[in-house]
Order: structure tokens, then C-alpha cells, then sequence
């Protein structure tokens, strides 16, 4: 998978239609292997819909919803990192990436490279977002904004005193 092909950061392909049950938000498609992928055995048994949404909202217990049925976070094999409060997240499923990691690099170093790896994995053909990724896309921009709330800006930049700020 080239880095366009995987990395994109979509927006929904019929953003006027699935309005998630619980919160009514719009989803966003997800294929059909996404699902299969990552719900639990149990849950995986009840699969009937053919097509299914992600609802990212922080707040809902839906992670994905089709024609007539809806799975929670319980029934989703993984963390959600939509789901999960800020903190130790996941933000890389593929290459095991979490925002620990990241603040623990720009302790180490003043930045972040994690968004380059991921880039570069990418690149190599050897991301897997489509099975790995509840949100059945690639990270990248997940990672690009917790970089950013973590106070290192972009994907590389050198922070300004994250976690050490000092007030004038």
C-alpha cells in the first residue's frame, strides 16, 4: 500500500447519511474487513449487517453501527483510540505507537519522529491500517495532532518547553 493510498485522511464518503444511533454524529464508512478484523468472537457471531460506519465521537459507546445493529467499545477486540481518554492511547496500531511513547521521545529529545517512522513503514508497504485500525484508516492523523496537543508541533519539530513551561 503506497503512503496515498493509506494515509489519507478521509472525510465521510456520504457525510448526509449513517447518523450513528446512539449519538446521531455522522460515521465514517468502514470496509467490511476492518470489522471482521477486529471484533471479538462473540460479537464477530452477531455480524449480519453488509455494511458498517466508525462513530468517533469520544463520548458514544458505539464504535461501529450498520443496518440494524451496533457494536461498543466491549465488543471491539482493541483499545479505540477515539474512545480512550488522553494519555497512554494507541495512536499507531501497525508499529504499537501510543502517546506514552511519544512524550517519553520528546522528554528524551525536545521532539518526536514518530510520524516520519510511520511514514517511512508506510512507504515500505508494511502498514496494515485496514485490519489493525479501528477506524479502518491510517493514523498519520491521529499522530500528527497528539504531537501537536503534546506540545511538539509537527511531526518533527523541536518542542518549547512541553512539561516544563514556564510561566513568564
Amino acid at each position: 500500500m503506497t503512503a496515498d493510498a493509506c494515509c489519507q485522511i478521509e472525510t465521510p464518503r456520504s457525510a448526509g447519511t449513517g447518523r450513528c444511533p446512539a449519538c446521531g454524529d455522522a460515521g465514517r464508512e468502514v470496509d467490511r474487513i476492518t470489522v471482521k478484523a477486529l471484533l471479538r468472537p462473540d460479537a464477530l457471531a452477531r455480524l449480519t449487517a453488509p455494511a458498517h460506519r466508525f462513530c468517533p465521537r469520544a463520548s458514544c459507546p458505539v464504535v461501529y453501527f450498520g443496518d440494524g445493529e451496533t457494536f461498543g467499545r466491549g465488543d471491539v477486540a482493541v483499545p479505540v483510540f477515539q474512545k480512550e481518554a488522553p494519555g497512554d492511547r494507541t495512536l499507531c496500531y501497525c508499529f504499537a505507537i501510543g502517546e506514552g511513547d511519544m512524550l517519553r521521545e520528546i522528554a528524551e529529545t525536545g521532539r518526536t519522529t514518530a510520524a516520519q517512522r510511520i511514514r517511512d513503514h508506510v512507504q515500505a508497504g508494511r502498514c496494515a491500517c485496514e485490519v489493525r485500525n479501528p477506524q479502518g484508516s491510517c493514523c498519520l492523523g491521529n499522530v500528527v495532532a497528539a504531537a501537536k496537543a503534546l506540545g511538539a508541533g509537527g511531526a518533527e519539530a523541536p518542542i518549547l518547553g512541553h512539561a516544563r513551561r514556564e510561566e513568564p
